[in-house]
């Protein structure tokens, strides 16, 4: 036995059956999806089944009864055949994580060997539903329906002779008077004045200036040079003391990170999962 024949007996099965047992792994199945709208209710979606893989086993042995009519051996034989594959092929997936069912999906473990299936997406093992398509309400226009006509009979009158009326003579349009324009009246030239001449100042003659002796230069006073200062000594910062300081707040972040971490995991234990599984595992952990 291979893992392609496992494939096609289950998918054979389940095509018949709600449910098929894999021994010591769990089951395979089938439940039917009824249809539904989506799109914002613009798409209805037909029914469909769909596979999953549940760790419960069932107490069927349809996979020995169909191995054994297929191979000519009996049912404790085809049933031992079974149990020593698939107990070999657990321990091959908890290894590799992933293993490839030809027509059906992936059969995948997580990091906790919790087995989890992933079906095709052009796996159809709803042979009643063959045909159906989803129907888009957006292209379906809705058109009123033709409300009947009643065409009730009238009574026949006699219509009199009908009057011919002489025709009114047309008024006679007078032409409006034609309004001549008005003459364009120019403005006067503006006389602009002659400008003032500009009458220059005299000049003024300074007087000369009084040359002044020079001051006696008194002798410049002898600096004294100031007193040197020195600079205080620095203090040297204690490498301990800020050592000791650092590894304290680094103890208070730890502390309050757990305590967060605490709360959160009592308040919404959900919302803490969502970051440590994935959707898939999140789905096996709460079946």
């Amino acid at each position: 036995m291979d893992i392609d024949l496992l494939a096609k007996m289950v998918k054979e099965v389940v095509m018949d059956h709600d449910s098929v047992t894999l021994p010591g792994m769990g089951s395979f199945v089938a439940e039917l999806v009824p249809a539904a709208f989506a799109d914002r209710g613009y798409t209805i979606l037909p029914p469909y089944r769909r596979l999953y893989f549940s760790p419960k086993q069932g107490d069927d042995h349809l996979l020995a009864e169909l191995y054994a009519k297929s191979n000519d051996v009996s049912v404790a034989d085809a049933n031992r055949i079974l149990v020593d594959f698939l107990a070999e092929m657990k321990e091959v997936l908890k290894v590799r994580k992933t293993l490839v069912l030809t027509g059906l999906g992936r059969l995948r473990a997580t990091r906790e060997n919790h087995f989890f299936f992933v079906a095709d997406e052009n796996l159809d093992i709803y042979p009643q539903g063959y045909g159906l398509q989803p129907i888009s309400l957006k292209t379906h226009e809705e058109t009123a329906e033709p409300t009947p006509v009643v065409v009730e009979p009238t009574p026949v009158v006699a219509e009199p002779a009908p009057v011919v009326a002489e025709p009114e003579p047309e008024p006679v349009v007078e032409p409006e008077p034609v309004v001549e324009p008005e003459p364009v009246v120019e403005p006067e030239p503006v006389v602009e004045p002659e400008p003032e001449p500009i009458v220059e100042p005299e000049p003024v003659v300074e007087p000369e200036p009084v040359v002044e002796p020079e001051p006696i230069k008194e002798p410049e006073p002898v600096v004294e040079p100031a007193p040197v200062v020195e600079p205080e000594p620095k203090k040297k910062s204690s490498f301990w003391k800020v050592l000791g300081w650092i590894l304290l707040i680094l103890v208070v972040i730890v502390v309050l990170a757990a305590v967060a971490l605490a709360v959160v995991g009592r308040v919404a234990p959900e919302w803490l999962d969502s970051f440590l599984y994935s959707a898939e595992e999140l789905e096996i952990l709460h079946q």
